[in-house]
């Protein structure tokens, strides 16, 4: 087994075709088919499913390939540290739920190290696929959040996907409503007076279960609820149609817009935002930067 082998497969798990696998890895298809096969006899199991569409990475691959990109990232702290006059392409990666100041702590991170070679990557997405990336390594740090009515099965997520919960906020629960809402002139919402209202959300899957709801109190029934997959058209959508959404109360005008404003919901829940890594990792310089970053706009 060598670290080659180990960079292969992980460019065929990341681009899905052995084809687009061998171009950006410089090398003859026949070459890296070989390689693969080699590496799978060798550890004794089926790293991928071929099909005639590509590759498939099959329930062993996967487990496999948890353990092999935390090879890599130590390997290239490694580099990074003792290989002299060697220019390293920083990579750095987070996965989160739609928060603000995930965004402006990455903008930091960019700020302080983007004068150097790097490759960034900043995922809003969904729950589940949080907590799959950075099981996986695809990306060194998540952000999620827990409440009472999720906390149980999150945390049996993560420890089945051996990650720990670090808490960096804890909020009362806010609507987000637009400036020109009928509500927005009250200093506190009652849920009563959300109920003519459309209820905005975060459309979460295959596991779209309200423990992996993005939304505090997913399990209300709502007789106007839509979903959506990104941050600005929920915005777009809580101005052009008075609708509202859940969540922490930080807000940043700059990425949210000035349109959008949070009032304080009057229930008795909390929000408890945080961190999620694999807990046996030590965390890049760029990892602690960006933790550093979070803690001055929560």
């Amino acid at each position: 087994m060598t670290l080659q082998q180990l960079k292969y497969i992980t460019t065929v798990a990341d681009k899905g075709t052995i084809r687009e696998a061998a171009k950006e890895l410089f090398i003859s298809q026949p070459s890296l088919t070989n390689a693969i096969k080699e590496l799978e006899k060798e550890v004794g199991i089926t790293i991928f499913h071929r099909t005639n569409k590509g590759v498939v990475v099959s329930n062993e691959g996967d487990e496999f390939l948890g353990y092999v990109r935390q090879i890599l990232q130590q390997t290239e702290l490694l580099e990074q540290k003792y290989t002299i006059g060697k220019k390293h392409k920083r990579r750095f990666s987070v996965s989160t739920q739609h928060y603000s100041f995930a965004v402006n702590a990455f903008v930091d991170v960019i700020q302080n190290f983007g004068n150097q070679n790097y490759d960034f990557s900043l995922r809003e997405t969904q729950t589940y696929e949080i907590i799959e990336d950075v099981s996986r390594l695809r990306s060194e740090i998540g952000i999620l959040y827990m409440s009472k009515e999720n906390q149980n099965i999150l945390e049996r997520e993560l420890r089945q996907h051996n990650l720990k919960f670090t808490e960096i906020l804890t909020a009362k629960p806010h609507v987000f409503i637009s400036r020109s809402h009928p509500l927005a002139h009250k200093k506190s919402i009652e849920l009563e007076e959300l109920e003519e209202y459309p209820y905005l959300c975060f459309e979460q899957g295959d596991h779209n279960s309200f423990y992996y709801s993005e939304e505090i109190l997913s399990t209300m029934e709502r007789e106007q609820r839509i979903q959506v997959r990104d941050r600005a058209t929920l915005f777009n959508l809580a101005v052009g149609l008075n609708g509202y959404t859940i969540s922490t109360g930080v807000i940043s005008k700059e990425l949210n817009g000035a349109n959008i404003i949070a009032r304080p919901l009057h229930v008795d829940e909390y929000i408890r935002v945080g961190t999620i890594i694999q807990s046996n990792l030590t965390l890049s310089t760029l990892g602690i930067a960006y933790l550093e970053a979070l803690k001055k706009y929560v």
